[in-house]
């Protein structure tokens, strides 16, 4: 629904139920709303706009008071039409720079970033190293290991060198292991990982002579896909869940280990946040518009941070009640450091 829908009144009433029941997680009633907001019309109009406001889908009723709750809806139209974010504090952004410097290596930024993030918004930080899916290929080497493993070298354009041990069925004479490498780098050469996973069996077709080489090669062919399926820089990295367990919305011990469930499978995350990194912006999903049901009651912001041609991201997990503003600020500031500080 756009904004356009609802009445200025409407969306006065609205702002400030959402911003209060961030503040306090208790439902809000019109003669709060009164008091606290200075919306210049007795508590009677205010209780009919939030009835209309229950009607369209943006609050629920959750129990016999007067009070309601912004729905999913509300916080979208909240993020979308009707909050500024708030700048970030010389505090906040002192307290980033001193932790993130600390931190040289990858994992370490990411770690740290994550971290800050967490305690900075008091929400559950988290981040994905850099996906490789469009890195080129420059080269790659074959090194024989023992008689039955090899090294596969792989030096992507990016700078990142990643290498995967190959198993073969038994010693593969030098010529052949100089034959295959000789070939793959022709015909893989300067292409990305994805092209090449896509393309692999077209491109090495009739390529090789001799049985050892053929041998190699089909080595390549039957496991091309997973040898070429390079995962992120690093897994994902997640703050503190402790942060989270003061929330209200964690008081049951259901909603936690569900929360720390998701946390250490990580399998969940992984998947959503290597979708984002291939956006171009902040991203924010809320509750029910997650498509996993494990984040079924839990708001996501992140963005994507660069490092050269290569792209992670960073953000944060909570409640859908959460200070949206201050997030938001937090989160893009946040990316745009770690990706400086990375390059």
């Amino acid at each position: 629904m756009a904004i356009e829908a609802l009445s200025e009144r409407e969306r006065r009433v609205l702002e400030a139920i959402v911003q209060s029941y961030v503040e306090t997680a208790e439902p809000v009633g019109s003669r709060v709303l009164a008091k606290r907001f200075g919306l210049g019309v007795s508590p009677a109009t205010i209780r009919n706009a939030m009835s209309d406001l229950e009607d369209k889908g943006f609050l629920s009723h959750p129990h016999t008071s007067a009070g309601r709750v912004p729905t999913d809806r509300a916080y979208r139209m909240y993020v979308d039409a009707l909050m500024a974010p708030s700048p970030v504090t010389a505090h906040d952004r002192d307290a980033l720079r001193d932790g993130l410097q600390a931190g040289s290596a990858v994992t370490e930024v990411l770690r740290r970033a994550a971290e800050m993030l967490g305690v900075l918004t008091q929400e559950l930080g988290i981040a994905v190293g850099p996906s490789l899916d469009d890195t080129v290929l420059e080269r790659l080497d074959l090194v024989t290991v023992s008689s039955e493993r090899l090294l596969l070298v792989l030096t992507l354009r990016s700078g990142v060198v990643r290498t995967i041990f190959v198993q073969v069925p038994g010693s593969v004479p030098p010529d052949a292991i100089a034959s295959i490498t000789l070939v793959l780098n022709d015909r893989l050469a300067n292409l990305t990982l994805r092209e090449i996973r896509l393309t692999l069996n077209e491109r090495l077709r009739d390529s090789v002579s001799t049985p050892a080489e053929s041998e190699l090669l089909d080595i390549f062919l039957a496991t091309g896909e997973q040898i070429f399926d390079v995962p992120a820089m690093d897994n994902v990295v997640v703050g503190r869940t402790s942060l989270l367990a003061d929330q209200p919305e964690f008081a049951s011990g259901e909603r936690m280990r569900s929360l720390i469930e998701l946390t250490e499978q990580r399998d969940v995350l992984q998947r959503v946040l290597g979708q984002r990194a291939h956006t171009n912006s902040l991203t924010i999903t809320i509750g029910g518009e997650n498509e996993s049901q494990q984040l079924a009651n839990l708001t996501l912001v992140t963005s994507p941070y660069r490092i050269g041609p290569l792209t992670g991201v960073i953000g944060v997990l909570g409640p859908t009640r959460m200070p949206y503003e201050k997030v938001v600020a937090l989160v893009e500031h946040t990316s745009l450091m770690v990706g400086d500080l990375l390059r």
